[in-house]
């Protein structure tokens, strides 16, 4: 008589990726954001696979957690897996016709750069559904389902997932009615109110130096978590905003705002598009990177 053997049964899918990803950050908060989902979340499952596996895989300690040696040993596989499974979700997405494309940006890159120019994009590829999603960090394309992303990074000119789009570079921007009143000079730069996104408060600093002014004296008098904010706060003539130049050309082209002084500093981070590769010629993805590399300057 033919005897089945008993069926091996894997853990959750759900909770190895939980452990996989707490495990790089060492931290079920990070991890959470990675996931969308909450920490508790992750907590859950990351506790359903050590009870599947009989044995802890996290020391959890009050400053965060400490992986242990035999969950420490078995991470690098399943990043390797997850990374191959990543890979064949994005070529079963690539097999089939490209519909939608999906844009990760910086949010003052998707709202002050690449917004004046989706009208464009669409009237281009008008059979594509074109999404944007706003986010700090660049996406892992191995991961995450996004196509494209911009964002401002070190210069790498060896990457071949890295296209410079443009160049940057820092200047002090404001009304034209602030500078009119208060008859701008260098020498008063350093006496009035002084704009900046919290992320680049060191912009002030950077752009003072280079002008050959003391940087000690650039105190900031509001901070914003948008750049867009402090940009419309510059615009009301509420201070003097260390402008972008890939951020503030439209402004700038509207009159809204004017360089008043003729001192800008080159940024190390241009404005960089983040693509997967290789990208197959004829391929809809690679006519889009086409579009921004001949259409940057519009």
């Amino acid at each position: 008589m033919a005897i089945d053997a008993p069926k091996l049964r894997l853990p959750s899918l759900k909770a190895l990726q939980a452990f996989e990803t707490a495990a790089r950050h060492e931290s079920f908060s990070r991890a959470a954001e990675e996931l969308s989902v909450t920490p508790g979340a992750v907590a859950q499952q990351v506790k359903a696979l050590e009870d599947w596996l009989g044995f802890p895989l996290f020391r959890r300690q009050s400053h965060g957690l400490q992986l242990l040696p035999q969950a420490k040993a078995a991470l690098p596989g399943l990043v390797r897996a997850f990374d191959s499974l990543g890979d064949s979700v994005q070529d079963l997405r690539n097999a089939g016709p490209v519909r939608q494309i999906r844009i990760a940006a910086l949010p003052c890159i998707a709202q002050l750069w690449l917004s004046p120019r989706l009208p464009q994009l669409r009237q281009h590829f008008p059979d594509l559904q074109i999404s944007v999603t706003a986010m700090e960090t660049p996406p892992n394309f191995r991961r995450e389902p996004y196509d494209l992303a911009l964002f401002y990074l070190n210069s790498d000119s060896g990457d071949p997932a890295r296209l410079v789009l443009a160049q940057d570079y820092l200047f002090p921007v404001c009304s034209p009615a602030l500078v009119k009143e208060l008859e701008l000079t260098e020498g008063l730069l350093e006496e009035q109110p002084l704009l900046a996104d919290a992320v680049w408060a060191q912009d002030w600093p950077s752009w003072m130096k280079f002008a050959g002014l003391n940087p000690d004296k650039a105190t900031i008098s509001a901070s914003f978590s948008l750049y867009s904010l402090a940009l419309q706060t510059a615009i009301d003539g509420g201070g003097l905003l260390i402008g972008r130049e890939t951020l503030v050309t439209n402004a700038l082209q509207r009159k809204d705002v004017i360089a008043p002084f003729n001192i800008r500093l080159p940024s190390p981070r241009p404005l960089t598009l983040i693509m997967p590769t290789p990208l197959t010629e004829g391929h809809r993805l690679a006519e889009l990177v086409e579009w921004f590399k001949t259409s940057v300057g519009t």
